[in-house]
C-alpha cells in the first residue's frame, strides 16, 4: 500500500504552514503519489485551489482540517484532532464545525470545536485521526495514564464508529518518539 500524506499544512496555516499548494501538488504528481491531503489548522481556505490543482495533476485530493477540540478529555481543556472528509456530508459537517467554532467558540483568538458538537451528529462523514502527541489520547499516554487513554479511544471510536484511528508521527522530532513508544508498546 503506497504512503499518503494525511497531515499537510499549506501556506494557509499561518503559523506553521510552509508548503505552497502550487508547489506541493506538482511535486506529489512527480513522485507518483496517488493521493494527497491538506489539513490546514482551523481553516479550509486552500480547499478549492488544492482540489482543482490535484484533479488537474491526477492526484486524488483529500480535504481535511487540523482542529482544536474542547471537552473530549475534560471540560475546558483543548487538544488537537485531525478530521478528514469522507464524503459530501462530511464536508458539510466540517464546514459547520468550523463556522460554529469561529463564530461562537473562540479561545485566545482561535476557533475551538466542542466535543458535544461531534457527539451530536457532526462526526458523520468525517474520519478522525487522534492528533498524535497533541491529541487527548496522546496527552494521556505521555502522562503515563493508559486507563484514560483507553477510555478516550473508546469514546472517540463510539462517536466516529469505524472511522477513528490512532495517529502516530515519526517526523524525526524528539517530541514525537515518546508518544509512539507509549502508543505502540
Amino acid at each position: 500500500m503506497p504512503y499518503v500524506h494525511l497531515r499537510t499544512h499549506t501556506e494557509y496555516s499561518i503559523v506553521d504552514g510552509a508548503l505552497r499548494v502550487d508547489d506541493m501538488v506538482p511535486a506529489a504528481a512527480r513522485d507518483g503519489q496517488g493521493a494527497l491531503a491538506i489539513t490546514d489548522f482551523n481553516n479550509l481556505f486552500a480547499t478549492v485551489r488544492f482540489y482543482k490543482a490535484a484533479l488537474d495533476a491526477g492526484v486524488k485530493p483529500i480535504i481535511g482540517c487540523d482542529v482544536l477540540v474542547e471537552g473530549a478529555r475534560q471540560a475546558g481543556q483543548t487538544t488537537r484532532l485531525l478530521l478528514l472528509v469522507q464524503n459530501h456530508t462530511g464536508y458539510l459537517h466540517l464546514c459547520d464545525l468550523l463556522s460554529r467554532a469561529w463564530l461562537g467558540n473562540q479561545q485566545r483568538g482561535r476557533a475551538v470545536v466542542k466535543w458535544e458538537w461531534l457527539e451530536g451528529g457532526l462526526a458523520e462523514g468525517l474520519i478522525a485521526l487522534s492528533g498524535a502527541q497533541d491529541g487527548a489520547i496522546g496527552q494521556a499516554l505521555l502522562q503515563g495514564d493508559t486507563v484514560t487513554a483507553q477510555a478516550l479511544a473508546r469514546q472517540y471510536a463510539a462517536v466516529f464508529a469505524d472511522r477513528f484511528y490512532i495517529e502516530l508521527q515519526r517526523s524525526g522530532h524528539a517530541a514525537c518518539e515518546p508518544h509512539v513508544q507509549a502508543a505502540v508498546p
